[in-house]
Protein backbone atom coordinates (compact mmCIF):
# COMPACT_ATOMS: atom_id res chain seq x y z
CA UNK A 1 0.00 0.00 0.00
CA UNK A 2 1.41 3.38 -1.03
CA UNK A 3 2.01 6.12 1.52
CA UNK A 4 1.71 9.81 0.72
CA UNK A 5 3.44 12.89 2.04
CA UNK A 6 1.16 15.92 1.90
CA UNK A 7 2.50 19.48 1.61
CA UNK A 8 2.58 21.79 4.61
CA UNK A 9 -0.37 24.07 4.02
CA UNK A 10 1.00 26.64 6.48
CA UNK A 11 4.31 27.01 4.70
CA UNK A 12 4.60 30.26 2.74
CA UNK A 13 5.41 29.88 -0.95
CA UNK A 14 8.70 31.47 -1.94
CA UNK A 15 8.29 33.40 -5.20
CA UNK A 16 11.37 32.69 -7.28
CA UNK A 17 9.97 33.69 -10.67
CA UNK A 18 7.25 36.20 -11.47
CA UNK A 19 6.75 34.53 -14.87
CA UNK A 20 4.72 31.69 -13.39
CA UNK A 21 1.97 31.27 -10.83
CA UNK A 22 2.52 30.74 -7.08
CA UNK A 23 1.64 27.07 -7.61
CA UNK A 24 4.51 26.59 -10.07
CA UNK A 25 6.83 28.51 -7.76
CA UNK A 26 5.92 26.02 -5.03
CA UNK A 27 7.12 23.20 -7.31
CA UNK A 28 10.55 24.72 -7.94
CA UNK A 29 12.28 23.74 -4.70
CA UNK A 30 11.59 20.03 -5.17
CA UNK A 31 13.20 20.32 -8.62
CA UNK A 32 16.37 21.99 -7.41
CA UNK A 33 15.38 25.44 -8.67
CA UNK A 34 16.20 27.96 -5.97
CA UNK A 35 17.23 31.24 -7.66
CA UNK A 36 15.73 33.52 -10.33
CA UNK A 37 18.63 32.58 -12.64
CA UNK A 38 17.95 28.87 -12.21
CA UNK A 39 14.25 29.47 -12.78
CA UNK A 40 14.97 31.34 -16.02
CA UNK A 41 17.16 28.48 -17.26
CA UNK A 42 14.55 25.90 -16.23
CA UNK A 43 11.63 27.72 -17.85
CA UNK A 44 13.48 28.52 -21.08
CA UNK A 45 16.16 25.89 -21.87
CA UNK A 46 18.74 27.38 -24.21
CA UNK A 47 20.08 25.15 -26.97
CA UNK A 48 23.14 27.30 -27.57
CA UNK A 49 24.23 27.73 -23.96
CA UNK A 50 22.61 24.71 -22.29
CA UNK A 51 24.62 22.04 -24.11
CA UNK A 52 28.25 21.25 -23.36
CA UNK A 53 30.99 21.19 -25.98
CA UNK A 54 31.14 17.63 -27.39
CA UNK A 55 34.93 17.91 -27.52
CA UNK A 56 34.89 17.63 -23.72
CA UNK A 57 33.80 13.99 -23.94
CA UNK A 58 36.31 11.29 -23.06
CA UNK A 59 38.27 10.04 -26.11
CA UNK A 60 36.28 12.25 -28.50
CA UNK A 61 39.36 13.49 -30.38
CA UNK A 62 40.67 10.04 -31.45
CA UNK A 63 37.08 9.08 -32.34
CA UNK A 64 36.68 12.11 -34.61
CA UNK A 65 40.09 11.57 -36.23
CA UNK A 66 39.36 7.90 -36.94
CA UNK A 67 36.00 8.70 -38.54
CA UNK A 68 37.62 11.45 -40.64
CA UNK A 69 40.25 8.95 -41.81
CA UNK A 70 37.57 6.37 -42.66
CA UNK A 71 35.62 8.90 -44.72
CA UNK A 72 38.74 10.15 -46.53
CA UNK A 73 39.84 6.57 -47.31
CA UNK A 74 36.31 5.36 -48.17
CA UNK A 75 36.52 2.59 -45.58
CA UNK A 76 33.41 0.59 -44.83
CA UNK A 77 31.89 1.61 -41.49
CA UNK A 78 29.44 -0.41 -39.36
CA UNK A 79 27.06 1.31 -36.92
CA UNK A 80 26.48 -1.30 -34.20
CA UNK A 81 23.62 -0.32 -31.90
CA UNK A 82 21.59 -1.83 -29.09
CA UNK A 83 18.12 -3.10 -29.99
CA UNK A 84 16.07 -0.96 -27.59
CA UNK A 85 14.49 2.50 -27.64
CA UNK A 86 17.86 4.11 -26.96
CA UNK A 87 20.08 2.18 -29.34
CA UNK A 88 17.71 2.25 -32.33
CA UNK A 89 17.14 6.04 -32.38
CA UNK A 90 20.92 6.44 -32.01
CA UNK A 91 21.40 4.16 -35.00
CA UNK A 92 19.09 6.45 -36.97
CA UNK A 93 21.09 9.51 -35.92
CA UNK A 94 24.39 8.14 -37.25
CA UNK A 95 22.65 6.72 -40.34
CA UNK A 96 21.23 10.16 -41.11
CA UNK A 97 24.59 11.75 -40.29
CA UNK A 98 26.47 9.72 -42.90
CA UNK A 99 23.65 10.12 -45.43
CA UNK A 100 23.74 13.89 -44.92
CA UNK A 101 27.48 13.82 -45.68
CA UNK A 102 26.66 11.76 -48.80
CA UNK A 103 28.84 8.96 -47.46
CA UNK A 104 27.24 5.64 -48.39
CA UNK A 105 29.95 3.11 -47.56
CA UNK A 106 28.41 2.12 -44.23
CA UNK A 107 25.90 -0.33 -42.81
CA UNK A 108 23.77 -0.62 -39.71
CA UNK A 109 23.95 -3.73 -37.54
CA UNK A 110 21.51 -4.37 -34.69
CA UNK A 111 21.92 -7.66 -32.77
CA UNK A 112 18.92 -9.93 -32.34
CA UNK A 113 17.64 -9.79 -28.77
CA UNK A 114 16.91 -13.53 -28.53
CA UNK A 115 19.81 -15.04 -30.46
CA UNK A 116 22.67 -12.58 -29.92
CA UNK A 117 21.82 -10.73 -26.73
CA UNK A 118 23.07 -7.35 -25.55
CA UNK A 119 26.30 -5.75 -26.73
CA UNK A 120 29.13 -6.74 -29.03
CA UNK A 121 29.75 -10.41 -29.76
CA UNK A 122 32.57 -12.24 -31.52
CA UNK A 123 30.07 -13.69 -33.99
CA UNK A 124 28.75 -10.25 -34.93
CA UNK A 125 32.25 -8.88 -35.38
CA UNK A 126 33.15 -11.85 -37.58
CA UNK A 127 30.13 -11.10 -39.77
CA UNK A 128 31.16 -7.46 -40.08
CA UNK A 129 34.71 -8.49 -40.98
CA UNK A 130 33.26 -10.69 -43.72
CA UNK A 131 31.38 -7.63 -45.01
CA UNK A 132 34.74 -5.81 -45.44
CA UNK A 133 34.02 -3.48 -42.52
CA UNK A 134 37.10 -1.67 -41.20
CA UNK A 135 35.57 0.57 -38.53
CA UNK A 136 32.81 -0.31 -36.04
CA UNK A 137 31.01 2.44 -34.10
CA UNK A 138 28.86 1.23 -31.22
CA UNK A 139 25.82 2.99 -29.81
CA UNK A 140 24.48 2.40 -26.30
CA UNK A 141 26.80 -0.56 -25.70
CA UNK A 142 30.42 -1.66 -25.68
CA UNK A 143 31.90 -0.20 -22.50
CA UNK A 144 32.04 -3.65 -20.85
CA UNK A 145 32.97 -5.63 -24.00
CA UNK A 146 36.69 -5.98 -23.26
CA UNK A 147 37.10 -9.47 -24.72
CA UNK A 148 34.96 -8.75 -27.77
CA UNK A 149 36.88 -5.60 -28.69
CA UNK A 150 40.12 -7.57 -28.32
CA UNK A 151 38.70 -10.13 -30.74
CA UNK A 152 37.79 -7.36 -33.15
CA UNK A 153 41.31 -5.99 -32.94
CA UNK A 154 42.67 -9.43 -33.83
CA UNK A 155 40.41 -9.42 -36.89
CA UNK A 156 41.75 -6.05 -38.01
CA UNK A 157 38.64 -4.14 -36.96
CA UNK A 158 38.92 -0.74 -35.32
CA UNK A 159 36.20 -0.05 -32.74
CA UNK A 160 34.85 3.28 -31.49
CA UNK A 161 32.58 2.86 -28.50
CA UNK A 162 29.84 5.37 -27.75
CA UNK A 163 27.96 4.42 -24.64
CA UNK A 164 26.59 5.70 -21.34
CA UNK A 165 26.63 2.59 -19.16
CA UNK A 166 28.75 2.43 -16.03
CA UNK A 167 32.40 1.71 -16.90
CA UNK A 168 34.13 -1.18 -15.18
CA UNK A 169 37.68 -1.15 -13.86
CA UNK A 170 39.13 -2.32 -17.18
CA UNK A 171 38.13 -0.56 -20.40
CA UNK A 172 38.21 -2.18 -23.84
CA UNK A 173 41.30 -1.44 -25.94
CA UNK A 174 39.24 0.43 -28.50
CA UNK A 175 40.25 3.38 -30.67
CA UNK A 176 38.05 5.44 -28.36
CA UNK A 177 35.60 4.91 -25.51
CA UNK A 178 33.28 7.90 -25.72
CA UNK A 179 31.27 7.81 -22.52
CA UNK A 180 30.13 10.77 -20.37
CA UNK A 181 30.77 8.71 -17.24
CA UNK A 182 34.49 8.75 -18.05
CA UNK A 183 36.86 11.71 -17.83
CA UNK A 184 35.78 15.22 -16.94
CA UNK A 185 32.62 15.70 -19.02
CA UNK A 186 30.36 18.11 -17.05
CA UNK A 187 27.20 16.00 -17.32
CA UNK A 188 27.33 12.23 -16.84
CA UNK A 189 23.69 11.23 -17.39
CA UNK A 190 23.32 11.42 -21.17
CA UNK A 191 21.52 8.52 -22.87
CA UNK A 192 23.22 6.46 -25.58
CA UNK A 193 21.59 8.30 -28.47
CA UNK A 194 22.66 11.65 -27.03
CA UNK A 195 26.29 10.45 -26.95
CA UNK A 196 26.02 9.39 -30.61
CA UNK A 197 24.51 12.80 -31.42
CA UNK A 198 27.43 14.48 -29.64
CA UNK A 199 29.86 12.44 -31.73
CA UNK A 200 28.08 13.55 -34.91
CA UNK A 201 28.29 17.18 -33.73
CA UNK A 202 32.00 16.81 -33.03
CA UNK A 203 32.71 15.35 -36.47
CA UNK A 204 30.68 18.08 -38.20
CA UNK A 205 32.69 20.70 -36.31
CA UNK A 206 35.96 19.19 -37.53
CA UNK A 207 35.41 18.36 -41.20
CA UNK A 208 34.47 20.29 -44.31
CA UNK A 209 30.88 19.77 -45.37
CA UNK A 210 28.07 21.54 -47.18
CA UNK A 211 25.38 21.20 -44.51
CA UNK A 212 23.70 24.38 -43.35
CA UNK A 213 24.59 25.49 -39.82
CA UNK A 214 22.28 23.80 -37.32
CA UNK A 215 21.21 21.07 -39.75
CA UNK A 216 21.88 18.45 -37.06
CA UNK A 217 18.96 19.81 -35.04
CA UNK A 218 16.63 17.73 -37.24
CA UNK A 219 18.12 14.65 -35.55
CA UNK A 220 16.95 15.87 -32.15
CA UNK A 221 13.66 14.03 -32.67
CA UNK A 222 15.58 10.78 -32.17
CA UNK A 223 17.52 12.22 -29.23
CA UNK A 224 14.26 13.33 -27.62
CA UNK A 225 12.66 9.90 -28.03
CA UNK A 226 15.67 8.14 -26.51
CA UNK A 227 16.19 10.64 -23.67
CA UNK A 228 12.59 10.20 -22.52
CA UNK A 229 12.29 6.46 -23.24
CA UNK A 230 15.57 5.52 -21.54
CA UNK A 231 14.41 7.31 -18.38
CA UNK A 232 17.58 9.27 -17.76
CA UNK A 233 17.17 12.26 -15.40
CA UNK A 234 15.52 15.16 -17.24
CA UNK A 235 17.77 17.76 -15.69
CA UNK A 236 20.72 19.76 -16.97
CA UNK A 237 21.72 18.86 -20.51
CA UNK A 238 19.03 16.18 -20.74
CA UNK A 239 16.31 18.76 -20.08
CA UNK A 240 17.61 20.80 -23.02
CA UNK A 241 17.74 17.74 -25.29
CA UNK A 242 14.28 16.52 -24.27
CA UNK A 243 12.78 20.01 -24.55
CA UNK A 244 14.09 20.64 -28.07
CA UNK A 245 13.69 16.99 -29.02
CA UNK A 246 9.95 17.27 -28.43
CA UNK A 247 9.83 20.49 -30.45
CA UNK A 248 11.48 18.75 -33.40
CA UNK A 249 9.26 15.67 -32.95
CA UNK A 250 6.19 17.86 -33.33
CA UNK A 251 7.57 19.03 -36.71
CA UNK A 252 9.41 15.85 -37.74
CA UNK A 253 9.18 15.10 -41.46
CA UNK A 254 9.95 11.40 -41.04
CA UNK A 255 7.12 9.62 -42.89
CA UNK A 256 7.40 6.57 -40.63
CA UNK A 257 6.86 8.63 -37.49
CA UNK A 258 4.01 10.54 -39.10
CA UNK A 259 2.26 7.33 -40.16
CA UNK A 260 2.85 5.68 -36.78
CA UNK A 261 1.30 8.61 -34.93
CA UNK A 262 -1.59 8.74 -37.36
CA UNK A 263 -2.40 5.07 -36.80
CA UNK A 264 -2.12 5.52 -33.04
CA UNK A 265 -4.50 8.51 -33.28
CA UNK A 266 -1.90 10.76 -31.62
CA UNK A 267 -1.73 14.41 -32.64
CA UNK A 268 1.86 15.14 -33.76
CA UNK A 269 1.43 18.86 -33.19
CA UNK A 270 0.78 18.35 -29.47
CA UNK A 271 3.12 15.44 -28.70
CA UNK A 272 4.28 15.09 -25.10
CA UNK A 273 6.65 12.83 -23.23
CA UNK A 274 3.65 10.58 -22.51
CA UNK A 275 3.24 9.94 -26.24
CA UNK A 276 6.85 8.75 -26.35
CA UNK A 277 6.32 6.52 -23.33
CA UNK A 278 2.98 5.02 -24.34
CA UNK A 279 2.88 5.23 -28.15
CA UNK A 280 6.28 5.55 -29.82
CA UNK A 281 8.47 3.64 -27.36
CA UNK A 282 6.38 0.46 -27.12
CA UNK A 283 6.21 0.15 -30.91
CA UNK A 284 9.97 0.57 -31.29
CA UNK A 285 10.57 -2.00 -28.56
CA UNK A 286 7.98 -4.37 -30.06
CA UNK A 287 10.33 -4.95 -33.00
CA UNK A 288 13.05 -6.57 -30.89
CA UNK A 289 10.61 -8.23 -28.50
CA UNK A 290 8.63 -9.94 -31.27
CA UNK A 291 10.78 -10.04 -34.41
CA UNK A 292 13.89 -8.24 -35.67
CA UNK A 293 14.92 -4.80 -34.35
CA UNK A 294 15.72 -3.64 -37.90
CA UNK A 295 11.95 -3.31 -38.39
CA UNK A 296 11.87 -0.30 -36.05
CA UNK A 297 15.10 1.16 -37.37
CA UNK A 298 13.92 1.01 -40.98
CA UNK A 299 10.56 2.54 -40.05
CA UNK A 300 12.34 5.56 -38.54
CA UNK A 301 15.05 5.91 -41.19
CA UNK A 302 12.87 5.35 -44.27
CA UNK A 303 12.26 8.43 -46.44
CA UNK A 304 9.79 6.85 -48.89
CA UNK A 305 6.20 7.35 -47.72
CA UNK A 306 4.85 4.07 -49.14
CA UNK A 307 7.69 1.96 -47.73
CA UNK A 308 7.49 3.77 -44.38
CA UNK A 309 3.76 3.06 -44.21
CA UNK A 310 4.41 -0.63 -44.82
CA UNK A 311 6.96 -0.62 -42.01
CA UNK A 312 4.44 1.01 -39.68
CA UNK A 313 1.79 -1.58 -40.57
CA UNK A 314 4.26 -4.33 -39.69
CA UNK A 315 5.16 -2.69 -36.37
CA UNK A 316 1.47 -2.25 -35.54
CA UNK A 317 0.95 -5.96 -36.12
CA UNK A 318 3.95 -6.80 -33.94
CA UNK A 319 2.67 -4.51 -31.19
CA UNK A 320 -0.77 -6.12 -31.37
CA UNK A 321 0.83 -9.59 -31.25
CA UNK A 322 2.87 -8.47 -28.25
CA UNK A 323 -0.27 -7.40 -26.41
CA UNK A 324 -1.99 -10.69 -27.29
CA UNK A 325 0.92 -12.79 -26.06
CA UNK A 326 1.16 -10.85 -22.82
CA UNK A 327 -2.62 -11.23 -22.36
CA UNK A 328 -2.39 -15.00 -22.92
CA UNK A 329 0.55 -15.21 -20.53
CA UNK A 330 -1.38 -13.24 -17.90
CA UNK A 331 -4.45 -15.46 -18.40
CA UNK A 332 -2.31 -18.57 -17.89
CA UNK A 333 -0.79 -17.05 -14.75
CA UNK A 334 -4.24 -16.28 -13.32
CA UNK A 335 -5.29 -19.89 -13.93
CA UNK A 336 -2.23 -21.16 -12.10
CA UNK A 337 -2.83 -18.82 -9.18
CA UNK A 338 -6.33 -20.22 -8.72
CA UNK A 339 -4.83 -23.66 -8.08
CA UNK A 340 -2.75 -22.39 -5.17
CA UNK A 341 -4.06 -22.78 -1.63
CA UNK A 342 -2.13 -19.70 -0.62
CA UNK A 343 -0.28 -17.06 -2.63
CA UNK A 344 3.35 -16.91 -1.43
CA UNK A 345 5.02 -13.62 -0.47
CA UNK A 346 7.10 -13.82 -3.67
CA UNK A 347 5.45 -15.13 -6.85
CA UNK A 348 7.81 -17.10 -9.09
CA UNK A 349 6.51 -18.73 -12.27
CA UNK A 350 7.72 -19.49 -15.76
CA UNK A 351 7.37 -21.42 -18.97
CA UNK A 352 10.14 -22.50 -21.39
CA UNK A 353 7.90 -21.33 -24.25
CA UNK A 354 7.63 -17.76 -22.99
CA UNK A 355 9.76 -15.00 -24.49
CA UNK A 356 11.99 -13.40 -21.82
CA UNK A 357 11.42 -10.08 -23.57
CA UNK A 358 7.71 -10.19 -22.68
CA UNK A 359 7.62 -11.57 -19.17
CA UNK A 360 8.41 -8.21 -17.57
CA UNK A 361 5.14 -6.79 -18.87
CA UNK A 362 3.14 -9.63 -17.32
CA UNK A 363 5.18 -9.47 -14.11
CA UNK A 364 4.31 -5.80 -13.71
CA UNK A 365 0.58 -6.53 -13.96
CA UNK A 366 0.75 -9.39 -11.45
CA UNK A 367 2.85 -7.36 -8.99
CA UNK A 368 0.26 -4.58 -9.05
CA UNK A 369 -2.65 -6.97 -8.63
CA UNK A 370 -1.17 -8.90 -5.69
CA UNK A 371 1.05 -6.22 -4.08
CA UNK A 372 4.10 -8.48 -3.90
CA UNK A 373 7.25 -9.17 -5.94
CA UNK A 374 6.78 -11.25 -9.08
CA UNK A 375 9.56 -13.15 -10.88
CA UNK A 376 8.68 -14.60 -14.30
CA UNK A 377 10.98 -16.51 -16.65
CA UNK A 378 11.17 -17.98 -20.14
CA UNK A 379 13.95 -19.13 -22.44
CA UNK A 380 15.83 -17.18 -25.09
CA UNK A 381 16.88 -18.40 -28.52
CA UNK A 382 19.89 -20.17 -27.03
CA UNK A 383 17.94 -22.09 -24.41
CA UNK A 384 19.08 -19.88 -21.50
CA UNK A 385 16.57 -19.33 -18.70
CA UNK A 386 16.00 -15.59 -18.43
CA UNK A 387 13.41 -13.48 -16.74
CA UNK A 388 12.20 -10.19 -15.33
CA UNK A 389 11.00 -9.21 -11.89
CA UNK A 390 8.79 -6.44 -10.62
CA UNK A 391 8.25 -5.25 -7.09
CA UNK A 392 4.96 -4.95 -5.31
CA UNK A 393 4.12 -3.82 -1.80
CA UNK A 394 7.43 -1.98 -1.49
CA UNK A 395 9.69 -5.05 -1.35
CA UNK A 396 12.98 -4.63 -3.23
CA UNK A 397 13.62 -7.21 -5.95
CA UNK A 398 17.32 -6.34 -5.85
CA UNK A 399 17.56 -7.15 -2.13
CA UNK A 400 15.78 -10.45 -2.75
CA UNK A 401 18.19 -11.43 -5.53
CA UNK A 402 21.19 -10.38 -3.46
CA UNK A 403 19.98 -12.69 -0.68
CA UNK A 404 20.11 -15.74 -2.99
CA UNK A 405 23.12 -15.15 -5.26
CA UNK A 406 23.90 -18.84 -5.73
CA UNK A 407 20.88 -19.43 -8.01
CA UNK A 408 21.58 -16.62 -10.50
CA UNK A 409 23.92 -16.49 -13.46
CA UNK A 410 23.19 -12.78 -13.76
CA UNK A 411 20.99 -10.46 -11.75
CA UNK A 412 20.56 -6.71 -11.71
CA UNK A 413 18.21 -3.76 -11.79
CA UNK A 414 16.77 -1.39 -9.22
CA UNK A 415 14.39 -1.83 -6.32
CA UNK A 416 11.18 -1.92 -8.35
CA UNK A 417 12.30 -3.79 -11.49
CA UNK A 418 15.11 -6.06 -12.58
CA UNK A 419 16.28 -8.83 -14.85
CA UNK A 420 17.99 -12.14 -14.25
CA UNK A 421 19.18 -15.42 -15.73
CA UNK A 422 19.03 -18.66 -13.77
CA UNK A 423 21.32 -21.64 -13.46
CA UNK A 424 19.52 -24.62 -14.99
CA UNK A 425 19.70 -26.73 -11.83
CA UNK A 426 17.83 -24.04 -9.89
CA UNK A 427 15.08 -23.19 -12.39
CA UNK A 428 12.29 -25.06 -10.55
CA UNK A 429 13.48 -24.37 -7.01
CA UNK A 430 14.75 -20.77 -6.96
CA UNK A 431 11.27 -19.59 -6.02
CA UNK A 432 11.62 -21.38 -2.68
CA UNK A 433 14.93 -19.57 -2.11
CA UNK A 434 13.34 -16.17 -2.80
CA UNK A 435 10.37 -16.88 -0.53
CA UNK A 436 12.77 -17.92 2.23
CA UNK A 437 14.84 -14.76 1.61
CA UNK A 438 11.72 -12.58 1.86
CA UNK A 439 10.73 -14.17 5.18
CA UNK A 440 14.25 -13.89 6.57
CA UNK A 441 14.75 -10.29 5.49
CA UNK A 442 11.32 -9.18 6.69
CA UNK A 443 11.09 -5.39 6.87
CA UNK A 444 14.72 -5.11 5.71
CA UNK A 445 13.54 -6.10 2.21
CA UNK A 446 11.07 -3.23 2.10
CA UNK A 447 12.11 0.08 0.60
CA UNK A 448 9.98 2.67 2.32
CA UNK A 449 9.27 5.54 -0.05
CA UNK A 450 6.42 8.00 0.20
CA UNK A 451 4.90 9.63 -2.85
CA UNK A 452 5.23 13.37 -2.40
CA UNK A 453 2.09 15.31 -3.19
CA UNK A 454 3.03 18.68 -4.65
CA UNK A 455 -0.18 20.52 -3.83
CA UNK A 456 -3.78 20.18 -2.75
CA UNK A 457 -6.10 21.77 -5.29
CA UNK A 458 -9.84 21.97 -5.93
CA UNK A 459 -11.73 20.47 -8.86
CA UNK A 460 -12.42 23.97 -10.22
CA UNK A 461 -8.67 24.63 -10.49
CA UNK A 462 -8.38 22.00 -13.22
CA UNK A 463 -8.58 24.45 -16.11
CA UNK A 464 -6.66 25.64 -19.15
CA UNK A 465 -4.64 28.14 -17.12
CA UNK A 466 -3.27 25.33 -14.90
CA UNK A 467 -2.40 23.18 -17.92
CA UNK A 468 -0.62 26.11 -19.58
CA UNK A 469 1.37 26.72 -16.40
CA UNK A 470 2.34 23.05 -16.12
CA UNK A 471 3.50 23.08 -19.74
CA UNK A 472 6.10 25.68 -18.76
CA UNK A 473 7.96 23.15 -16.60
CA UNK A 474 7.53 20.14 -18.91
CA UNK A 475 8.80 17.72 -20.14
CA UNK A 476 8.44 15.52 -17.10
CA UNK A 477 10.37 12.46 -16.06
CA UNK A 478 13.00 11.34 -13.58
CA UNK A 479 14.49 14.41 -11.90
CA UNK A 480 11.48 16.47 -12.91
CA UNK A 481 8.45 14.38 -11.91
CA UNK A 482 5.01 15.20 -13.19
CA UNK A 483 3.31 17.27 -10.45
CA UNK A 484 1.12 15.16 -8.18
CA UNK A 485 -2.05 16.74 -6.86
CA UNK A 486 -4.49 15.78 -4.11
CA UNK A 487 -8.20 16.45 -4.47
CA UNK A 488 -9.51 16.16 -0.92
CA UNK A 489 -13.08 15.31 0.04
CA UNK A 490 -14.48 15.21 -3.50
CA UNK A 491 -17.61 13.27 -4.45
CA UNK A 492 -17.87 11.48 -7.81
CA UNK A 493 -21.27 11.50 -9.46
CA UNK A 494 -20.41 8.27 -11.27
CA UNK A 495 -17.81 5.50 -11.15
CA UNK A 496 -17.54 3.52 -14.37
CA UNK A 497 -15.38 1.01 -16.22
CA UNK A 498 -14.43 1.63 -19.86
CA UNK A 499 -12.47 0.04 -22.68
CA UNK A 500 -13.15 -3.10 -24.73
CA UNK A 501 -12.45 -5.38 -21.80
CA UNK A 502 -13.64 -2.95 -19.12
CA UNK A 503 -10.24 -2.79 -17.40
CA UNK A 504 -9.97 1.01 -17.08
CA UNK A 505 -11.64 3.22 -14.45
CA UNK A 506 -13.40 6.56 -14.85
CA UNK A 507 -14.68 8.84 -12.11
CA UNK A 508 -16.96 11.70 -13.15
CA UNK A 509 -17.34 14.93 -11.20
CA UNK A 510 -19.53 18.01 -11.57
CA UNK A 511 -17.59 21.26 -11.15
CA UNK A 512 -18.28 24.95 -11.66
CA UNK A 513 -16.40 24.58 -14.96
CA UNK A 514 -18.59 21.70 -16.04
CA UNK A 515 -18.00 17.95 -16.17
CA UNK A 516 -14.55 16.66 -15.15
CA UNK A 517 -13.34 13.13 -15.79
CA UNK A 518 -10.64 11.34 -13.80
CA UNK A 519 -9.33 8.15 -15.38
CA UNK A 520 -6.94 5.29 -14.63
CA UNK A 521 -5.75 2.83 -17.26
CA UNK A 522 -5.48 -0.87 -16.37
CA UNK A 523 -6.86 -0.31 -12.89
CA UNK A 524 -10.34 -1.15 -11.71
CA UNK A 525 -11.92 0.70 -8.75
CA UNK A 526 -11.25 -2.09 -6.23
CA UNK A 527 -7.51 -1.92 -6.99
CA UNK A 528 -7.19 1.53 -5.43
CA UNK A 529 -6.40 1.91 -1.72
CA UNK A 530 -10.04 2.84 -1.23
CA UNK A 531 -12.74 1.70 -3.65
CA UNK A 532 -14.47 4.83 -4.99
CA UNK A 533 -18.25 4.86 -5.12
CA UNK A 534 -20.75 7.26 -6.62
CA UNK A 535 -21.98 9.93 -4.20
CA UNK A 536 -19.42 8.94 -1.54
CA UNK A 537 -16.67 11.48 -0.68
CA UNK A 538 -13.06 10.42 -1.18
CA UNK A 539 -9.59 11.84 -1.79
CA UNK A 540 -8.12 11.38 -5.26
CA UNK A 541 -4.38 11.55 -5.97
CA UNK A 542 -3.47 12.26 -9.60
CA UNK A 543 -1.87 14.26 -12.39
CA UNK A 544 -3.60 16.99 -14.38
CA UNK A 545 -3.23 16.53 -18.14
CA UNK A 546 -4.61 17.57 -21.50
CA UNK A 547 -5.46 14.83 -23.98
CA UNK A 548 -5.73 15.19 -27.76
CA UNK A 549 -6.60 11.54 -28.45
CA UNK A 550 -8.55 11.06 -31.70
CA UNK A 551 -8.64 14.83 -32.18
CA UNK A 552 -10.66 15.41 -29.02
CA UNK A 553 -9.17 18.01 -26.69
CA UNK A 554 -9.94 17.18 -23.08
CA UNK A 555 -8.76 18.40 -19.69
CA UNK A 556 -8.72 15.51 -17.23
CA UNK A 557 -6.99 13.96 -14.23
CA UNK A 558 -4.94 10.76 -14.48
CA UNK A 559 -5.63 8.89 -11.24
CA UNK A 560 -2.72 7.48 -9.25
CA UNK A 561 -4.79 6.39 -6.26
CA UNK A 562 -8.00 6.92 -4.32
CA UNK A 563 -7.61 7.05 -0.54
Amino acid sequence: MASYKFPDAAKEVKIISDKVSPLINSLFAARGVNTPEEAEEFLAPNYETGLHDPMLLHDIEPAVERIKKAIESNERIAIFSDYDCDGIPGAVVLHDFFKALKYDNFQNYIPHRHYEGFGLSNEALDKLKADDVRLVITIDCGTSNVAEVAHGNEQGLDVIITDHHEPEETLPEAVAVVNPKLGDYPFSDLCGTAVAFKLAQAVLDNIEHSLAPGWEKWWLDMVGIATVADMVPLVGENRVLAYYGLQVLRKSRRPGLQQLLKKAKANQQFLTEDDIGFTIGPRINAASRMDTPEDAFLMLAETDVVKASERVDHLEKLNTDRKSQVALMTKDLHKRLKTLDEIPPVLVMGNPDWRPSLVGLAAGKLAEEHARPVFLWGTDGNGVYKGSCRSGGGMSVVKLMQAAPEVFLEAGGHHVAGGFSIKEEHIFTFGEKLVAAAKELGDDAVVKESLIIDAEISLSEVNQFLVNELDKIAPFGIGNPKPLFAFKNVTPSAVDLFGKTKEHSKLTFSTENGRLEMIAFFQTPEQFTKTPKADVPCTVIGHVEQSFFMGRQQLRVRIIDVI
